[in-house]
């Protein structure tokens, strides 16, 4: 690897050659790699064609799912979760054992292995939340629904330091990753006090079409708030708030 010399620095291709920035400063190298039309025709890289069709498939079918459930999504940071997601998404359509290598997708596949998926890879929910809770997907009325006993939050809830308050959200969604739509709907508690009084029971009821022959998705978050002079402010623009997917139905 070479480094650039002189007063102006440059980046970009100029013919086999690359000039680029690196975190050791300004460098060249000479152009290599496989020629992409090989790789889109050369029957030896059939194995690299098939791969690199469902990784794409898998990444749009997280971004589908990301958007439908995005309600959820906007209070919640982290810079791995399109990556993470598509990894899953991966072994999702991997599963599918009823399509050829290279066409196989989350419809065929098992849409299930992304129950327990986080979102915010510094907030688990596991790890967060420690009140039970119950979950429910009703295919035929379109009804899913989640129920907390009362819990003490300074007991039941792991929250960065300075929450004052805390909300429970939930939300749920039918996906059509073919057509790539999507149908959702969400709930949340008031903003409550992380505090040493027990809450009430909290239950959610979320309804989507009925009958849907489409994975049924259903997600549980808790977004952290502290109180200043009687105002509420997100806690960490979000960092530390987890949301998960809890329950999945992936279809008929």
């Amino acid at each position: 690897m070479a480094h650039q010399k002189g007063i102006f620095k440059i980046t970009g291709t100029i013919g086999d050659v690359t000039f680029y920035k690196s975190k050791d400063g300004y460098l060249v190298r000479e152009k290599g790699g496989i020629d992409a039309k090989r790789i889109a025709n050369d029957p030896a890289f059939q194995r690299t064609r098939e791969n690199g069709m469902e990784f794409g498939r898998a990444g749009k079918a997280g971004k589908i799912l990301r958007a439908a459930l995005r309600p959820l999504l906007t209070n919640v940071k982290s810079t791995t979760m399109a990556s993470r997601m598509t990894q899953i998404m991966m072994k999702v359509i991997q599963a599918d054992t009823v399509s050829q290598r290279g066409l196989r997708n989350v419809i065929d596949g098992e849409a299930e292995l992304l129950t327990g998926f986080d979102f915010n890879e510094l907030g688990a929910l596991a790890t967060t939340m420690h009140a039970p809770y119950t979950a429910s997907i009703n295919r035929v009325t379109g009804e899913m629904s989640v129920t907390i006993d009362p819990f003490v939050p300074l007991d039941m809830i792991t929250a960065p330091q300075g929450t004052t308050h805390f909300k429970i959200t939930s939300g749920g969604a039918e996906v059509d990753f073919e057509q790539e739509a999507f149908t959702n709907a969400q709930e949340s508690t008031a903003v409550l006090p992380h505090s040493a009084a027990a809450t009430s029971l909290i239950t959610h009821t979320i309804s989507l079409p009925a009958n849907s022959t489409k994975p049924l998705f259903l997600a549980l978050g808790i977004e952290f708030y502290q109180d200043i002079n009687g105002s509420m402010y997100a806690l960490k623009n979000g960092s530390y708030n987890p949301l998960g997917i809890i329950k999945v139905d992936g279809g008929v």
